[in-house]
């Protein structure tokens, strides 16, 4: 169950700033020393060739900081990785002629609608799964990520198709998938009697805290520790975190379930359920950047317990890669990270207005399901999109994943729009655009500060002094005690002085 993995090496490839600077230094003198003398024999100097500056030549000789861990891999390729291509079209085939040829159509043109359609996606996944291209990830099995990215092409066209109808037309549509659907449903009120102990009722004075512990505690709790696998960044999470809870603030007039206690915003979900769920997400983090990353094919294997060992951590990563953001590092990756919160944030919305447009409960399995759905396909965008952004090089273009996830998020942005202007359009109270206008202005100067006004001053400041050094080098006596020779200038305004003295 080992398929060796032919991915780039891991051993980091970097190269000194000293050398480069010295190799520069050594160029531009020389190149002074080769205009002197052509002057000084009365031949034009030929034009010297611009040098490259020290950030050109670090960019051009200094790779990507390669922070995956080291994999040791027997090479064992099993039937288990095999590509069974031929098998599953041979498979498809035997169904298609058994339903044509030896199975009765119904009557019954609405059953042979759904079950049409579903045939159609079902021969789509088929494809995808044993055509598609593999992404970054290869356990448990390359198949099972090639099924979610064409699971999200699926989930896109179905977006796009409830985008196209009208509102009536596209909430009775739900009623296709679920008979329940298509009714309008009361959100749930979370504010009301903010008190954590309320000595009026005598029957249970902690009647408010029991009401809020709820199924969407422990959904809370999992739901921020796989997002920490994810994002696999304390801070990015924190962020995500605290800012949502102000989205919920600024957005409680739009939809009634934002409507929270204090207590509940910032105890409850932060602390509790977020920051607990943050902590154990890092530290499985922290176990799976040292655990030894060796694979054994499972018949080397010779004890039992090791079999089983191995069979479990099938479903465990085939490396590991340690995100490093960086966010203030250069401006492009500045604004990568402030998209992937505004992209984050904005998927976590669609959530609740999602089923508050569609007329969906809290609890129905279709949200259920769109959860586990982002759960798979979110790990390996960011994977993609960190790719893309910390070796832009190497990786050309946008991952496949990361493609479809962010036109999934946008698109289903458009259709609460579409199907609930009126509360999408509600006004935001003065005071809260005062905030958001105050922090929006906050973020704008420091990255006109951190990115222009600093990085100018500070290139200005390297650069005298560069150009400072590579002069005082260059006429910097000569180990015989001899000065350097003159300069092309210095030479030819010798010559003139002599010139003008013998005609004297």
């Amino acid at each position: 169950m080992t398929k060796p993995d032919p991915k780039r090496s891991g051993m980091p490839h970097v190269t000194g700033r000293s050398s480069n600077a010295a190799e520069e230094q050594v160029i531009n003198c020389s190149s002074d020393q080769s205009i002197a003398d052509t002057s000084h024999h009365g031949v034009a100097p030929a034009t010297p060739t611009k040098p490259k500056s020290a950030k050109q030549v670090s960019r051009e000789n200094l790779s990507r900081r390669n922070t995956e861990t080291e994999v040791f891999d027997d090479g064992t390729n099993t039937f288990f990785w095999r590509a069974h291509t031929v098998t599953v079209l041979f498979i498809l085939i035997c169904v298609l002629v058994y339903v044509t040829l030896l199975e009765e159509t119904p009557q019954d043109t609405t059953y042979n609608t759904k079950r049409g359609i579903v045939a159609s996606i079902l021969v789509f996944l088929c494809f995808g799964v044993t055509q598609a291209k593999d992404g970054p990830f290869t356990r448990p099995h390359p198949a099972y990520w090639r099924f979610w990215l064409c699971v999200s092409v699926v989930y896109e066209l179905f977006l796009i198709f409830v985008l196209f109808q009208t509102v009536h037309d596209g909430r009775q549509f739900m009623k296709s998938i679920d008979p329940k659907l298509g009714v309008p449903l009361p959100e749930r009120d979370y504010g009301g009697n903010c008190l954590i102990y309320d000595p009026g009722n005598t029957t249970d004075p902690w009647h408010n805290v029991w009401d809020k512990m709820d199924g969407f505690v422990p959904a809370h709790f999992l739901g921020w520790y796989i997002k920490t696998l994810v994002i696999r960044d304390w801070w990015m999470c924190m962020i995500i975190s605290v800012m949502f809870e102000f989205l919920e603030y600024s957005l409680e007039h739009q939809l009634p379930n934002f409507s929270e206690c204090w207590w509940d915003h910032w105890i409850m979900d932060v602390l509790v359920c977020n920051g607990l769920g943050i902590y154990a997400g890092m530290k499985t983090l922290g176990w799976l950047s040292m655990k030894p990353y060796q694979w054994q094919g499972l018949w080397n294997i010779p004890t039992y317990k090791g079999k089983i060992k191995r069979i479990a951590f099938q479903f465990t990563p085939y490396s590991w890669v340690k995100f490093e953001w960086k966010p203030a590092s250069n401006l492009r990756r500045w604004l990568a990270v402030l998209g992937i919160i505004f992209m984050f944030l904005l998927a976590e919305l669609n959530t609740f207005y999602l089923k508050f447009v569609l007329w969906m409960p809290p609890e129905h399995y279709l949200v259920l399901l769109r959860l586990v759905f982002f759960v798979n396909v979110g790990g390996v965008a960011m994977r993609e999109i960190y790719d893309f952004m910390d070796d832009p090089k190497f990786y050309r273009k946008l991952g496949q994943q990361a493609w479809m996830v962010a036109a999934i998020t946008v698109t289903e942005f458009l259709i609460v729009m579409k199907y609930d202007p009126e509360t999408i359009m509600l006004p935001i109270p003065f005071f809260v655009t005062q905030c958001w206008i105050l922090g929006i202005l906050l973020i704008l100067c420091w990255t006109l500060w951190r990115f222009f006004i600093r990085d100018i001053t500070l290139r200005y400041k390297d650069a005298r002094r560069r150009k400072q050094e590579v002069t005082g080098d260059c006429n910097r006596p000569h180990g015989n005690g001899s000065t350097a020779t003159p300069s092309g200038r210095s030479k030819l305004n010798g010559s003139s002085e002599t010139l003008r003295h013998r005609k004297s």
